[in-house]
Order: C-alpha cells, then structure tokens, then sequence
C-alpha cells in the first residue's frame, strides 16, 4: 500500500510508535458512513479457527452510548483500565465508554496487582476479568477504605464463580456487576447498576438488544429450558471478513446472531449461561452442561477451580471427566466421587477427576476447553 508505514513497539512498552505519532504531520480526516466498516475483531479462538468480525461505526458506537447510560458513566468518573487492547473489552469497551463519557482513564500497560492496588483509590469505576478479581482478592491490602471511592466493579470475558461474587462483597463491600458480550457483538446483557445483580447470572438484555433462547432448528424456547442464545440488535456485526459461508451459518438472515452459547433466562428475564454449545456432553444420550458440574466442584473448600469436559468413551460416546486445580490436599477420587453422587445425576458425576496445577488459558482468562480434551483425548483407551 503506497505511503504506508509500519511502526512497532519495544520490549518495554516505549519506542517508535510514540515517536512517530508525535513526528506525523496530522493527516486528512477521512468520511465515513456509520454503517462503514470501523475494525476487524478476530475471535479468541477457544473451540476452533479464529475468525475476522467485521464491526461497524454504528455497532461500535450504539453499544458505548447504551452502556454509557446502563453503567451511569459520566465526566465525573476515573476509570482504572488495566485490561489488554488486543481485544474487545479493553480495546473498545472500556475505552469507548471512557472517551463518549468524556472521563480520565488510567491507563496501565497490563495487569498489575500492585500498579492496580497503587491507583485504585483514584478510581471511580474498575472493568476487569475473573483473574484481575482473584489475585486481587489474594493481596491483604485489598480492603474496604481502599476501595472506597469506586463505585463499579465490572467483570466479564469468562464467567466469575459465585464464590469470587461472595469474597469480593464481604472483602469491599462491593457487589461485581457481570455482564454478557462477545467479539461479534460487543455488550449484550448486564446485570443492573442499580438494581439486583445476581451472582450467576449476566443480567438482563442491553436496552436495543433482542435475545432468545433457541433449539437445535431455532425455535424460540420458553423461559428456564436450555438452549442456544440468540441476539439480534445494533450492537450486532456485519459478519464475518472473507467467510460468506462461515457467515450464512451464524448470521441469521433476519438479523439474530447464533452465539453458540447455551443459556436460559429466568422467569425475571435475568440471562444465565451454562456454557459453549461446543463444550455440551453428550453422555449415554444425555446432556450434561459442564457449569452446573463446575459449580458443585468449585463448592468444595479444597478445589481452587474447575472444568469439566467430554473425552471419547467405548461405551458412552463421551465421557465426563473433571479438570481441577487443588488449594489444599483433596478426598481420594473415590471419597469425592461419592460426595458428587449425592449432589448430581448419576449420569453427570464425573467418570474421572484429574487434578492439575493450573488450566490452560487464553490471553482474556477463558479456559481453553479445546486443549484440555486434546490433551486427555486417550484416557478412556487405556482403562476403564
């Protein structure tokens, strides 16, 4: 591309970009239509090929104006942004509702518990995944007077256990607020900012976001049924960069965006997610979603963490195996097998339970699902 130039970063953070910024003449401003391709977001990539969504002006700034309001953002507000800025969430949530609020931003070039402890106290707002939250709950110098003149704590990207909800109120005094997006969607559900959030669940749908819940052939379920989520809104992408098919299969034609996400709302309308459509087990003709099995494991003292995936079964096409990180030694497998069964299907308890000293992740906290089946894909052929 004639007159283009590319400029890079050092290790440390500083160099030619900077440098080049303040050494350009400012250059023409060029017209575009709201409708006009604004970014391309590639998707994290958790259960396949990552792909290129094609968001728009309109897409980018329709969900700023809408969160701007839902999350009281206004001029008076210090927002602690701490978040990478390869993704969505820190790229253009956090900084777009940041610069439309017309608010200061700290501005950190990672996350750091003590740059992120050091700067809280100047702070008015905080976004962050489930991580950010745990390691700062691990710092005894996370206390209620220093968080005192933050009025919103944010989360999202992964889902926070019930547990992290619990400790972060009783450590602060603050309820996190979670929330629901995507990389083809930006924001699509939250949990209000005055009002019940409730630990579990993302909320309610954005004001201008449509959602329902879907069978396998699209049909709209009623409310508390399982299925796959469906939004439809502003917010929503124009699809996906040179994958018309790719495309044609998520992008309904009358605008609903198949999230591949499994979920029900509740009989107030609040949003729950139970997992990805490509992590659901299928066990002996059973479905099992693996966060309702996550949420028992992670209730016991000694289990830091859970995931809970399908590996190929002789006899049960899959079997449900347990993936756990240990804070402190664990009842033999037998012992916690036994404690699973009076708490869960027979059906559901997990054949086995491997523990691990972390789970694979990706740069925005999620836990890579995919890699964990790779990597135990053969342990159903060795023994049963």
């Amino acid at each position: 591309m004639a007159g283009a130039r590319l400029a890079t970063l050092n290790a440390d953070g500083s160099g030619s970009v900077a440098e080049a910024a303040r050494a350009a003449a400012p250059g023409p401003v060029a017209e575009r239509a709201a409708d006009d391709l604004a970014a391309l977001l590639y998707t994290s990539g958790t259960t396949g090929r990552s792909k290129g969504a094609m968001m728009s002006h309109a897409n980018l700034l329709s969900n700023a104006e809408v969160l701007v309001d839902v999350w009281r953002f206004t001029d008076r507000d210090v927002l602690l942004h701490a978040l990478p800025i390869f993704h969505t969430h820190g790229l253009f949530v956090a900084t777009n509702v940041a610069l439309l609020a017309g608010c200061p931003m700290i501005f950190l070039p990672k996350f750091d518990a003590d740059q992120v402890i050091r700067h809280l106290a100047e702070a008015t707002a905080m976004m962050g995944v489930p991580t950010f939250y745990t390691r700062l709950l691990e710092d005894p110098r996370l206390t209620r007077d220093l968080a005192a003149k933050v009025r919103l704590f944010i989360s999202g990207s992964a889902p926070l256990l019930a547990e992290t909800h619990r400790q972060w109120e009783a450590r602060t005094g603050h309820r996190i607020l979670e929330r629901y997006g995507m990389t083809e969607t930006n924001m699509n559900t939250s949990n209000p900012c005055d009002g019940d959030r409730r630990a579990g669940t993302v909320g309610l749908p954005l004001p201008g976001v449509e959602l329902k819940v879907c069978d396998p052939a699209g049909r709209e379920l009623p409310r508390g049924e399982i299925g796959t989520i469906e939004v439809r809104g502003p917010n929503v992408f124009k699809g996906y960069w040179n994958m018309p098919e790719k495309t044609a299969e998520e992008l309904r034609s009358d605008g609903f965006f198949i999230t591949g996400d499994l979920g029900f709302v509740d009989a107030d309308g609040y949003v729950s997610i139970v997992g990805r459509g490509k992590d659901l087990v299928i066990t002996g003709g059973f479905n099992v979603y693996p966060k309702e099995i996550e949420d028992v494991l992670d209730a016991f003292p000694e289990i830091g963490e859970s995931a809970v995936i399908g590996i190929p079964h002789p006899d049960f096409g899959e079997g449900v195996v347990a993936i756990v990180t240990a804070r402190a030694p664990l009842p033999p497998d037998r012992e916690l097998i036994a404690c699973l069964s009076e708490k869960l299907a027979k059906f559901k308890v997990p054949k086995r339970i491997i523990t691990v000293d972390e789970l694979p992740r990706n740069a925005m906290g999620k836990v890579q699902k995919a890699e964990l089946r790779k990597r135990h894909a053969d342990l159903f052929q060795k023994s049963d």
